[in-house]
């Protein structure tokens, strides 16, 4: 039989999808269960989106150019303006999706066996993007006791290697929640202006933002054009996973050139979905104040709940939609497993991340999980209770 690459043996599976086939059982067994790993928002999608693909007045379903339509990218400079970041169609690239982004971002800067540093946990698929890429993750550990902020800079810098070509950040953070502050991103910018790398910002959720607090872009920081490189998607903003639109931004020519032909190779972002990304820029303010504190509702509840567990420790998260809980077990993987197939607390469990897959640091993680509050209140309350039922069974 031909062999597989070692490429795609090495590819990590996803630790918020790998469950799947334990939770299919626990359906057929006539168990409820609450999804908790992962991040699709239960929030409806903004009307005037779906409805300008319901109208739409095409003939032929066309491609589009190759780095989205002209349009929309103005349009998407006009909404990053609103939020202080001044870029215009030119340094923007429509993506399927902040993954394919993310992999351009990738491609773009980074050859065979070149470094990236990562603060872990992190989100699990840049494990992935690393592996096909042939790029090594050079992992800084941020700590549950210090609600995973930025690491030291003293710390980034024992890991800065001449393999070294970027840093790489998501924030809001998933799988922590952590939001950087204007004064940690502006340590970040000093270190890799000093050191020549790039900055590669994940901001998928820049508008979850909580507690009065608000976030600062890498493309607000000044004299880092040739540095700063954004990734973002509607996935998370207007609740259009199933979209697929995202877009990579930086005003460095040499990377939007070269990220250009990455897209080339795939043709081009898929039309209907440009047409309702294009038609969810009109959504009105209140869309977003009013899922802003249903979020911080949800997380209250949560997280209130998961501290009076006992022997759970979990970090407070100030934006995005998700929290690293630590439980008192020893392999997350395995009780997240046992949840499934062998417990059920009134009909109903859960389906939780496991966090080891958040780290690239070996045996890391392996008593934490992700927890993804995307649910209504009612059954995050219920949630927790399965949760605390079912470490004392677990641990009797």
């Amino acid at each position: 039989m031909p062999t597989i690459s070692q490429k795609g043996i090495a590819m990590p599976e996803s630790p918020i999808r790998k469950l799947v086939p334990y939770a299919e059982k626990a359906y057929k067994q006539g168990k409820t269960v609450y999804h908790l790993n992962i991040g699709q928002p239960d929030i409806k999608t903004p009307e005037i989106a779906m409805d300008a693909v319901k109208v739409h007045m095409l003939d032929v379903l066309a491609y589009t150019k190759s780095d989205g339509s002209e349009g929309y990218r103005n349009k998407i400079a006009d909404y990053y303006a609103k939020h202080d970041i001044h870029v215009n169609a030119n340094n923007i690239i429509v993506t399927t999706g902040g993954s394919e982004a993310l992999a351009f971002a990738f491609g773009s800067t980074m050859d065979v066996d070149d470094e990236v540093i990562i603060p872990e946990p992190f989100y699990a698929n840049y494990n992935g993007f690393s592996v096909a890429a042939g790029v090594k993750v050079v992992p800084v550990i941020s700590k549950i006791e210090d609600n995973f902020a930025l690491p030291p800079i003293e710390e980034f810098e024992k890991l800065i290697t001449p393999k070294t070509k970027a840093i790489l950040i998501c924030n809001p953070g998933n799988p922590t929640g952590y939001l950087y502050t204007k004064e940690e991103i502006q340590k970040l910018a000093k270190i890799v202006k000093k050191h020549d790398l790039f900055l590669i910002a994940d901001e998928v959720y820049r508008e979850f933002a909580y507690d009065g607090l608000q976030h600062y872009s890498v493309m607000q920081e000044p004299d880092l054009e040739e540095h700063a490189i954004m990734v973002d998607s509607v996935s998370k903003r207007y609740s259009m996973c199933g979209a697929r639109i995202g877009c990579i931004v930086s005003k460095n020519k040499e990377v939007m050139a070269t990220a250009m032909k990455f897209a080339q190779a795939r043709l081009s972002p898929p039309t209907f979905a440009q047409i309702a990304s294009e038609a969810a820029l009109q959504t009105p303010q209140s869309y977003f104040d009013n899922v802003i504190e249903e979020y911080v509702s949800r997380r209250n509840t949560l997280i209130d709940g998961l501290k009076e567990i006992d022997g759970v420790r979990v970090a407070n998260p100030k934006g995005a939609f998700y929290c690293i809980a630590e439980l008192p077990v020893e392999n997350a993987e395995d009780f997240a497993k046992w949840l499934l197939e062998s417990f059920e607390y009134e009909g109903a469990t859960i389906m939780v991340a496991p966090a080891a897959g958040f780290y690239s640091s070996p045996n890391t993680g392996m008593n934490q999980i992700r927890i993804a509050y995307v649910l209504n209140e009612d059954s995050l309350k219920k949630s927790v209770e399965i949760l605390k039922e079912a470490l004392k069974v677990y641990n009797a």
